[in-house]
């Protein structure tokens, strides 16, 4: 093993290259690892949270953010957020969907099967499309088993892109309308008043 460490004074290693065709995988790889991470810091805070609620020495009030109670934790679906923690979700929805799902599932768009370039304004698509992408965090890692990529191909990518691509659905208007007023930014819960 004391082979592989450099002596003193000898020159750094060369630095890694990786091959153009396999940066895509790498991408995969590092974004559903941070997906990964992300869920793991969900569930310490709400291990966190229930530990501090059973000694006592729990907040007083709500936290900002937070879910309804105190010390619940924060919500896990898109609709239930608002202000900086909707628009942080928003952003590595739009990040999986433009490197991950497009790339591999967007297929060719048509009037039997539309897409809108600004989906983020149409509240069903950011609702269906986070749906799709917590699904496919779970189901892609490790724990899931062999299996879980094909459970969330059938189970929940397939639904899912039939009913935004419906010829009737969302994005319908959009193929002969690009400026329908259906766009707009989804109302998140404190812009309604029902974030706590």
């Amino acid at each position: 093993m004391s082979e592989s460490i450099p002596p003193p004074g000898s020159s750094e290693p060369e630095p890694i290259r990786i091959a153009d065709e396999d940066l895509d995988d790498l991408v995969s790889a590092l974004t559903r690892t941070m997906a990964e991470v992300r869920q793991h810091g969900v569930i310490l805070d709400r291990l966190g949270s229930e530990a501090e609620d059973e000694s006592g020495s729990g907040p007083t009030g709500p936290d900002p953010g937070a879910g309804d109670e105190p010390g619940s934790a924060p919500p896990l679906f898109i609709l239930a957020m608002g202000g900086a923690q909707y628009a942080a979700e928003l952003a590595e929805l739009s990040a999986w969907v433009t490197h991950l799902l497009l790339p591999v599932y967007g297929r060719e768009i048509g009037s039997t099967r539309p897409w809108c370039a600004k989906w983020h304004e149409h509240p069903e698509a950011v609702a269906r499309l986070h749906a799709l992408w917590l699904a496919w965090q779970q189901l892609t890692a490790a724990e899931a088993g062999q299996s879980g990529p094909s459970t969330w191909h059938r189970d929940h990518l397939d639904h899912a892109l039939a009913q935004l691509r419906a010829p009737d659905g969302p994005f319908a208007a959009c193929a002969t309308s690009p400026s329908r007023p259906a766009h707009r930014v989804l109302s998140t819960p404190d812009q309604l008043g029902l974030a706590a």
